[in-house]
């Protein structure tokens, strides 16, 4: 005879023809059809196992292995206790910023604060004169390692700051999030992992998804504005500063890389994994056109003709994107890194001077530090990936 009780944090929202279930402190998740989210209710309510199989036989017709599916719940980590028992749960660090509750920030989710953040951002581009959109206005002083030290300093923090209104956007729905180092082709990035936020209503996901972007935009509009407050060195400064808060923005338009947006293009697609649907699509097409695959290997043919159609176009982007990515890699970026390199290699071998080597050292580092920390980082995922 198993029963089971939910824990508290379990949640679960109608999504089409499926339920989204998930638990807020873990952020897993899972879709459900109408029957699997009939047989929860019912084992929430108390009832056995036994009964639940009973009750959905009379009112289907058909047989549910509920065993298997209270298992499943158990592998989840939704079950809080199994048969009177606590059950097994895997020790979790305690998420970032753990002393901040909801409620301390749950003014990030205001409707009005989207209305500010376009106001801001209005104003900042109807002022005169606007800051010039040039590589000029980054090279604020003559000292290139000024311009490089301020640049770094401030992306770093913007970077952070991006992530951490993910962060705490999520928090404000009471679903936690971690910030950890990933790849997307051959960026390395800083991601903020929020799936739980799939709990949330819609908009209060789209905010998550988009407060990164408007942290960057806000930034940029108040460096912006007050760039007409003074007057020399000051003013390039905050001009330098401002662009360089616009950088970011247009890298969120390679959907094809799950950036910000692409979560905003699935979610109002109404897609449950764009990207994993779109990848497994494009890689069929070439076995079909050797002949190696039939229509009925599609792996879109199982999914609703909406949704099909959406992760056909997206599947288009996707290579063409990443074709053009890896292009840009394997002829521009590869080979300056490697012409640099070289260059170090022979100043450190040569007779140079002192200051050649030191610069020497600090481009072998620095570049061999980048391409080592991506590969760790990769490597990292790609274990992960395998252990689910």
């Amino acid at each position: 005879m198993t029963r089971i009780r939910l824990h508290s944090d379990v949640r679960s929202r109608p999504d089409g023809e499926e339920w989204i279930v998930g638990r807020l402190s873990t952020g897993r998740t899972v879709a459900l059809p109408e029957t699997g989210k009939r047989a929860l209710d019912l084992l929430a309510e108390g009832l056995t196992a036994s009964q639940v199989a009973a009750r959905l036989r009379a009112e289907t017709g058909e047989d549910i292995d509920v065993p298997d599916f209270v298992e499943a719940l158990v592998a989840l980590g939704f079950v809080a206790e199994l048969n009177g028992e606590k059950a097994a749960e895997p020790r979790r660090r305690p998420p970032p910023l753990a002393k901040i509750r909801p409620r301390h920030v749950r003014w990030l989710l205001n409707p009005v604060l989207p209305f500010l953040v376009a106001a801001l951002a209005a104003a900042a581009v109807l002022s005169r004169p606007p800051v010039p959109l040039t590589h000029r206005t980054l090279l604020w002083s003559d000292h290139g390692s000024a311009v490089l030290a301020s640049g770094a300093c401030f992306g770093w923090a913007l970077i952070m700051l991006h992530e951490y209104a993910h962060l705490l956007t999520a928090r404000a729905t009471g679903v936690n999030g971690r910030i950890r180092l990933g790849t997307r082709l051959q960026f390395l990035v800083v991601q903020t992992d929020i799936s739980g936020i799939e709990l949330a209503p819609r908009r209060h996901r789209l905010t998550a998804y988009l407060s990164g972007i408007a942290v960057n935009l806000t930034a940029a509009s108040v460096l912006a504005l007050a760039t007409h407050a003074v007057d020399g060195t000051p003013r390039r400064v905050l001009a330098a500063l401002a662009l360089l808060s616009l950088l970011p923005v247009p890298f969120q338009l390679m959907v094809f890389t799950r950036t910000d947006l692409y979560f905003v293009l699935q979610d109002l697609l109404r897609c449950r994994d764009l990207y994993g649907d779109g990848l497994a699509y494009a890689r069929h097409l070439p076995r079909r056109l050797l002949a190696r695959a039939t229509p009925e290997d599609d792996p879109s043919r199982a999914l609703p003709a909406r949704e099909r159609r959406s992760v056909r176009l997206y599947s288009a982007v996707l290579v063409i994107g990443t074709a053009l990515c890896l292009s840009a890699l394997a002829f521009v970026t590869l080979p300056a890194d490697a012409a640099l390199f070289a260059g170090a290699l022979t100043d450190l071998t040569s007779g140079s001077s002192v200051g050649e080597r030191l610069d020497a050292v600090a481009v072998v580092v620095t570049l061999g530090g980048v391409h080592a920390l991506w590969a760790r980082t990769w490597w990292r995922e790609r274990r992960a990936s395998a252990d689910r």
